[in-house]
C-alpha cells in the first residue's frame, strides 16, 4: 500500500524517541511499530535510558522557568499555531493513526480532528484562565483566588488514541503555563513521534527553547520513571485500571498529583419507548467502533423485556452486515486488534462466557486467509448473559457484546451501576421521567450519562473522565483545566490597621 503518509510526517525505518524539541537524544536500542493491519513493519524508535530521562527532565525545568512567564493569550497564540500544522497534516496523520492502530481511516481523521478542536478551546482558554473575588470578613480588606502552573507535567497515553488524548492534556497543560514530558504507548510510538515533531517545528518556528514539549519513548520502566520523579508535579496517566492503580500509589507516595482515565465497562439501557431507528445503530458503532478498543465502547445492552426479541432479532441482522478488513479502505467497518496479545485476551474471554454459561448469539473467532494475515483480525460477537456472571465485571478490549434483560428501571439502573468501573453510560428512551432518573443522584453512577446517543464518542467541550475504578480524573473541556494548575488564596489588607479573622485580639 502506498505509504507516502510517512514520508510527509518525516519518519523513516529508524527514529530517535527521545527529545526535548531542538534536541534528539540517540539511544543503542529500538522499540519496533508493527502494523496490526499488515503485520509489516513499519518503524522502530529508540528507547530512553533512565540517565537520559533525568537529563530530559533538567531542560523541561529550565523551560518551565521561562515559559511560565510567557502571558497566557501568546501561549494560546502558540497552540493556534499548532492546530493549523495540524490541519495541514491532518490526512497524513489520520492515515498513520490508522495503519498504526488499526482503526478505521474515518477514526483516524476524526481522531487528528479532535485535537484540532482541543486546540481551538485552547486558545480560547488563554483569556479565561480566571480566579474569584471573595468579601472579607474585615475592613479595608480584599480576598480573591488565583491559579499558577504546575511545573512538569507528565502524560502516558495509551495505544487506541494513540495521539487525542495526548492533545487533551498537553494542550491544556500548555496554555496554562506547563510543559510537558509524553510516554506514548510502545505499541503507537510512531504516531506520537509525528506529533511531537509538528508541535517542535512550530515551537522552533517562534524562537521557543527546547523543552517545552518533550518525548521519552519506551515501555512500562519508562513510565516508572515518571510516576517515581519528584520532578514531576502532575502525572496524567490512561490506561488499564491496573496500570493506573500502580501509577497512584508510586506518585500518592511522594505526594505527587495524578490524573487517571482508566478501564470502562459502559452499558447502555434500552427502554420499551426507545426509538429503534438509532437505537441499533448507536449499539453496533458503540460495540464494534474501534473494534472494540474504545475505553468507552459499549460492553454491555441491558434490554427491556419487551423490546428484548425485537431488538435480539435487529442485532444479528446488523451483525450479519458488517465488514471486518483493511481499516483503510473506506468499505470495511472495522479492522484487526491492536496485536496478537489483544487477539488471545479475546479469546480467552469467549471461552470464559461459554463456561460461565453465556448463549453466543453472533459466534466470534479469528479471521485468517487474504487480507487477514497479521493474525489481528478477529469477529465481532454477540453473547446473553445473565447479569450474575462473572465474566461481565470485566474489561476486554475486543468487540465482544454482552444481552442482559430487565423488567423495570431501577433494576437496569442497578445492573449498569453493579461493576467496578463507571466511565459512561447511556439510556435510549422517548420517556423524560425516565431520562431523568437515569439522570438523577441515584441513576447512572458513571462520569458520562448520555440520552439517545451511544456511549463512545465525547465532544472536547465537556469534561471527558469516570468514577470508581476508571479513576475520577477529568479532562478535555469544562473546567478541566484547574487539574494542571494550583489555586492561591490572596488576601491584601490595603487599610492603615491590622485586624485579625474571626475577632481575634492580640495587644501588646
Amino acid at each position: 500500500m502506498d505509504k507516502s503518509f510517512l514520508k510527509k510526517l518525516g519518519l523513516k525505518l529508524r527514529n530517535q524517541g527521545t527529545s526535548t524539541g531542538d534536541d534528539v537524544f540517540r539511544t543503542g536500542t529500538y522499540i519496533e511499530s508493527h502494523s496490526p493491519v499488515t503485520g509489516e513493519l513499519i518503524g522502530a524508535v529508540s528507547t530512553t535510558s533512565y540517565d537520559t530521562y533525568h537529563e530530559v527532565v533538567e531542560r523541561a525545568q529550565r523551560a518551565f522557568e521561562k515559559w511560565r512567564l510567557v502571558p497566557a493569550p501568546r501561549r494560546g497564540e502558540i497552540i493556534r499555531q499548532f492546530g493549523m500544522v495540524l490541519r495541514e497534516n491532518k490526512d497524513a496523520l489520520g492515515k498513520l493513526v490508522s495503519f498504526e492502530m488499526g482503526k478505521s481511516l474515518q477514526e483516524g481523521l476524526g481522531e487528528v480532528q479532535e485535537m484540532i478542536d482541543i486546540c481551538d478551546f485552547a486558545v480560547g482558554l488563554s483569556r479565561q484562565l480566571c480566579g474569584s473575588t471573595f468579601h472579607s470578613e474585615r475592613p479595608a480588606h480584599r480576598m480573591y483566588e488565583q491559579w499558577h502552573p504546575l511545573g512538569v507535567v507528565g502524560i502516558i497515553s495509551a495505544f487506541n488514541f494513540p495521539v487525542a488524548v495526548w492533545s487533551w492534556n498537553a494542550m491544556i497543560a500548555l496554555v496554562c503555563g506547563n510543559v510537558c514530558v509524553w510516554k506514548p504507548s510502545e505499541k503507537t510510538a510512531l504516531s506520537a513521534l509525528a506529533c511531537h515533531n509538528l508541535l517542535t517545528k512550530v515551537l522552533k518556528d517562534n524562537g521557543l527553547y527546547e523543552g517545552i514539549s518533550c518525548l521519552v519513548c519506551g515501555d512500562f520502566r519508562v513510565g516508572e520513571f515518571l510516576a517515581k520523579d519528584p520532578k514531576i508535579a502532575l502525572v496524567s496517566a490512561t490506561g488499564s485500571t491496573r496500570m493506573g492503580k500502580s501509577v497512584s500509589s508510586t506518585v500518592g507516595f511522594r505526594l505527587g498529583r495524578v490524573l487517571l482515565e482508566l478501564g470502562g465497562n459502559n452499558a447502555m439501557i434500552v427502554t420499551p419507548s426507545a426509538d429503534l431507528k438509532i437505537v441499533i445503530p448507536a449499539i453496533v458503532f458503540g460495540a464494534v467502533g474501534t473494534a472494540g478498543q474504545r475505553c468507552t465502547s459499549t460492553r454491555r445492552l441491558i434490554v427491556h423485556e419487551s423490546q428484548y426479541e425485537t431488538v435480539k432479532t435487529a442485532l444479528v441482522k446488523a451483525y450479519a452486515q458488517l465488514k471486518v478488513g483493511n481499516p483503510l479502505d473506506a468499505r470495511y467497518h472495522l479492522g484487526p486488534l491492536i496485536d496478537k496479545d489483544a487477539v488471545r485476551l479475546y479469546l480467552l474471554t469467549l471461552e470464559k462466557v461459554v463456561e460461565q454459561g453465556g448463549n453466543f448469539l453472533v459466534e466470534g473467532g479469528v479471521l485468517t486467509g487474504d487480507g487477514f494475515e497479521s493474525g489481528c483480525y478477529v469477529r465481532p460477537c454477540i453473547a446473553e448473559v445473565e447479569p450474575n456472571l462473572s465474566i461481565i465485571q470485566h474489561e476486554t478490549f475486543a468487540p465482544i457484546l454482552y444481552l442482559l434483560k430487565y423488567n423495570d428501571l431501577e433494576e437496569a439502573i442497578e445492573i449498569q451501576n453493579n461493576v467496578p468501573q463507571g466511565l459512561s453510560s447511556a439510556i435510549m428512551t422517548d420517556s423524560v421521567r425516565e431520562a431523568e432518573q437515569f439522570l438523577s443522584v441515584a441513576g447512572s453512577d458513571c462520569g458520562i450519562a448520555n440520552v439517545n446517543i451511544g456511549t463512545s464518542g465525547a465532544e472536547i467541550g465537556g469534561a471527558f473522565g469516570g468514577e470508581k475504578e476508571t479513576g475520577g480524573g477529568r479532562e478535555s473541556g469544562s473546567d478541566a483545566w484547574k487539574a494542571y494548575m494550583r489555586r492561591q488564596t490572596n488576601t491584601i489588607n490595603y487599610g492603615h490597621q491590622l485586624p485579625l479573622a474571626q475577632g481575634i485580639k492580640f495587644d501588646f
